[in-house]
């Protein structure tokens, strides 16, 4: 994220004070540049760097770099080097050819006041502690199986909310589909992760709160993340305040839950959900043999995972479920294609069912190419190299960060016909796919870093999509037309519109009945 005009004035009175210091490390980078052959770079600014090239939104601004330097670029970020990569050749050489190198996470700020110093999943380290979290995820929440087990509870409460907009209908009032879809996937995650006792005392209302506040928090300028020696200004300039404040109350949450399930598991009442695994991995001291030797799970990383799977799991299914509905109210000829499958196959019922989802076609090339053009994470999860390496024949040292932009590899027109309009129908001729082996098409990453969250993200928006359009026909509010609808983005780590949707929905087929929540 770039700085506010209030911390433009301190990087300015920064490069004064501090001048004479970068003339000599400059000089003597120079020296050795001429020795080892770096990336190219887009001119600079004494000791800041590149850093108010990125603009905010940042994905943008580095795709509008690369087309005048090149898909493989070394940009200064202050004392950060970072390497930027806009191409699917070379995406695929660091996921997957050097993808142990770049398998690491860098250090952020923000992310270690509020996430309890990256202990989740997401932005840990590469190492034992990863692989661990990693494996409890996939095998209790994240994995294929385990995602298919959730079926019912899928269905249950996608039913749920074909109500709430049904009753939002028959007001004949316009739809907040940005309340509704937040707080279905927000319910998903929180029931997968910690059952349906989680939703009791308007606990959910409260998570949805701070998960709508992460993503400008996890985003937000720390001088630490790109002057190490200038840490001390964030806590002078308040620039911690905000990630400290966010924290507290994550922790208020995650506290409540823990004792929650604490006293239910007392009780003999265990749902065998991630929270309650965690918390016997924490208690059953002799029983640990996932975990690496000598170590322990505290209750400090069971709610940094628990904080970065909630987060994580509404934050992403959300954006994009959002984004689903603007593209289908915006393409009219592509929702009518779209019902036509779904109502076809549901042949008179009231509700998709997860079994049918395999035969529509359509709706599979609908949600390949809503993730093409808006990718949940637009700029992939940083990376950093853990070695010195060669990219293309380029000295990459180590330390040095990594960001793939996927965003723009997916509008490539290198790779993509027509890269800026929604075509659902070019993923009906073709085998290309987003489970990382096809580079040009890497929504949720790929190597040993991919998004776990994959399977669960893909079988919420099949469901609730082929759902959304079976149930109801929707349009703009009254005096709104397509080419009105704003398209911008919100600034952050995830793809949201920057703008609520309100939308019309129409039911045309009754629902037989809302299923046992």
């Amino acid at each position: 994220m770039s700085p506010s005009p209030q911390l433009l004035v301190l990087l300015l009175l920064a490069v004064l004070l501090l001048f004479p210091l970068y003339l000599l490390i400059f000089s003597t980078k120079r020296a050795l540049s001429k020795k080892i052959k770096l990336p190219p770079s887009p001119p600079k600014f004494p000791l800041i760097g590149n850093i108010l090239q990125l603009g905010s939104l940042s994905h943008h601004s580095l795709r509008a770099l690369a087309e005048k330097h090149g898909p493989l670029m070394l940009l200064h970020l202050g004392r950060v080097p970072t390497l930027v990569v806009s191409s699917a050749e070379i995406a695929q050489e660091i996921m997957r050819t050097q993808d142990l190198v770049f398998a690491s996470r860098p250090s952020l700020k923000a992310i270690r006041i509020a996430f309890y110093e990256g202990m989740g999943l997401a932005f840990t380290p590469y190492g034992d502690y990863w692989r661990l979290v990693r494996k409890l995820c996939a095998l209790h929440v994240l994995g294929a199986q385990k995602v298919h087990s959730f079926r019912l509870m899928r269905e249950e409460e996608v039913a749920f909310m074909m109500e709430k907009i049904s009753e939002a209908s028959a007001a004949l009032v316009p739809v907040d589909m940005s309340k509704v879809l937040n707080s279905f996937a927000n319910d998903m995650i929180s029931r997968a992760v910690a059952g349906k006792f989680f939703r009791g005392g308007g606990r959910n209302d409260l998570l949805r709160e701070l998960i709508d506040e992460m993503p400008a928090i996890a985003g937000q300028f720390h001088f630490e993340d790109y002057f190490p020696s200038l840490a001390w200004l964030d806590a002078l300039l308040g620039l911690n305040t905000g990630a400290q404040r966010l924290f507290k109350r994550w922790d208020g949450v995650l506290s409540e839950v823990i004792k929650d399930h604490g006293d239910r598991m007392k009780d003999g009442r265990h749902e065998n959900n991630l929270v309650d695994l965690l918390m016997s991995l924490q208690e059953d001291s002799n029983n640990q043999s996932d975990l690496p030797k000598e170590r322990s799970l505290t209750k400090e990383q069971i709610k940094g995972i628990l904080s970065d799977m909630f987060s994580a799991g509404t934050e992403t299914s959300y954006a994009v479920l959002e984004w689903a509905m603007v593209e289908i109210v915006r393409n009219p000829e592509v929702m009518k294609k779209l019902q036509d499958e779904v109502r076809g196959i549901a042949n008179g019922k009231g509700l998709v069912r997860e079994e049918e989802l395999s035969a529509m076609s359509y709706l599979k090339a609908v949600v390949k190419e809503l993730l093409r053009l808006h990718p949940p994470v637009p700029l992939l999860l940083p990376r950093e190299s853990m070695d010195d390496c060669q990219i293309q024949g380029y000295q990459v040292p180590k330390k040095t960060r990594v960001l793939i932009n996927a965003w723009a590899i997916g509008r490539d027109s290198k790779y993509w016909e027509a890269p800026e309009e929604f075509r659902p129908e070019r993923f009906l001729s073709n085998t290309v796919d987003f489970r990382g082996n096809d580079f040009q098409f890497i929504p949720f990453g790929a190597g040993r870093r991919i998004c776990p969250g994959m399977n669960f993200a893909v079988a919420t928006l099949e469901l609730a999509l082929a759902n959304l359009v079976l149930r109801f026909n929707w349009e703009l509010p009254s005096g709104m037309t397509r080419e009105e609808m704003d398209m911008a983005e919100a600034p952050g780590l995830t793809s949201r519109r920057k703008e609520r949707l309100h939308l019309v929905a129409k039911s045309c087929i009754q629902l037989g009945g809302v299923l046992n929540r």
